[in-house]
């Protein structure tokens, strides 16, 4: 019994640094999107980021084609749906929204996901958090209100609403990949992968309708390349394995430390500034994931 209480130990420790690590590298997604929006829209940047990162990982799946074969229908909806959520829905919606809110404050709406996600993580998964974990979900919330008390500057309503549209998907994304982690229905290489090639393809798919031919200029290769094999190959990879130990609504707690990482590059890289009342925002929503993750296995909230 105590080496199987280890090695769950030791299981949950490494999903938390792969989090961890997840949240590190996401923290520079903001700057290199606003980096690349410079040179093309929206749609197209996303397109070309989730769809080259399925290539990259393509290799690694064609030797698993025997069990894609074996996928029922309905395996591959609920893949397809992930896609859709995340890379098209939920991305394409962040990129776009970041033409016009600051990379921090984008990073910071993202804050808003566990909402959603601790919602629909107990109606879907019956995982029903803590009093604790409630309680620094609220606590983060309130630094989310904190952050933007000083108002939104010219054109970031709009772009503030795109990206909150656009949570919806990120909440969808979190709750089907959990769910399919956890009861182990794919492994981490198709969960990320197959997701990838569907979003990424409906994305671009979606550029050429909206946005015209993509004209890729030099520049912007080696954004969208870093993109796609550091921000999101590697980092999904990660983020898909740890939720095979975390629930859902701890995951996505992890990744509210991200804006402390996206203000701090944005000032060094893009000469954003940040005001005290967002970074005493920021350093409170940090209080809430520590509370969150402090309450998991404490007295779950009984459910009538």
């Amino acid at each position: 019994m105590k080496r199987q209480i280890a090695f769950t130990g030791s299981a949950r420790a490494l999903a938390i640094a792969e989090g961890l690590v997840t949240m590190l590298i996401w923290s520079s997604t903001f700057i290199l999107v606003k980096k690349g929006l410079a040179y093309v829209g929206p749609l197209t940047l996303a397109g070309f980021r989730y769809f080259l990162a399925f290539l990259l990982l393509l290799p690694l799946l064609i030797h698993r084609r025997p069990v894609l074969r074996s996928w029922s229908g309905t395996l591959w909806l609920r893949l397809a749906l992930i896609g859709l959520a995340a890379y098209t829905l939920g991305n394409g919606a962040l990129f776009w929204g970041l033409k016009y809110v600051p990379a921090t404050t984008g990073s910071f709406l993202l804050s808003l996901v566990p909402l959603l996600v601790l919602f629909m993580g107990a109606l879907w998964l019956r995982e029903i958090p803590t009093r604790w974990q409630v309680i620094g979900l609220g606590v983060s919330l309130a630094g989310a209100l904190l952050f933007f008390s000083p108002g939104f500057g010219e054109g970031e309503s709009r772009g503030t609403l795109i990206i909150l549209a656009g949570l919806f998907g990120f909440a969808a994304f979190t709750i089907l990949g959990r769910g399919m982690a956890r009861d182990r229905e794919v492994d981490t290489l198709a969960l990320t992968a197959v997701p990838l090639a569907i979003g990424g393809a409906t994305s671009l798919i979606l550029a050429v309708m909206v946005e015209g031919w993509p004209k890729l200029p030099g520049p912007v290769w080696p954004i969208i390349l870093f993109l796609a094999l550091v921000n999101t190959a590697v980092a999904y990879m990660l983020y898909n394995h740890a939720m095979q130990q975390l629930p859902a609504l701890e995951a996505n707690m992890l990744l509210n430390l991200a804006p402390l990482g996206t203000a701090l590059l944005a000032w060094l890289i893009l000469g954003e500034t940040i005001n005290t009342e967002e970074v005493a925002g920021i350093l409170i929503v940090i209080l809430g994931v520590g509370l969150v993750q402090w309450g998991h296995g404490k007295t779950a909230i009984k459910v009538r």
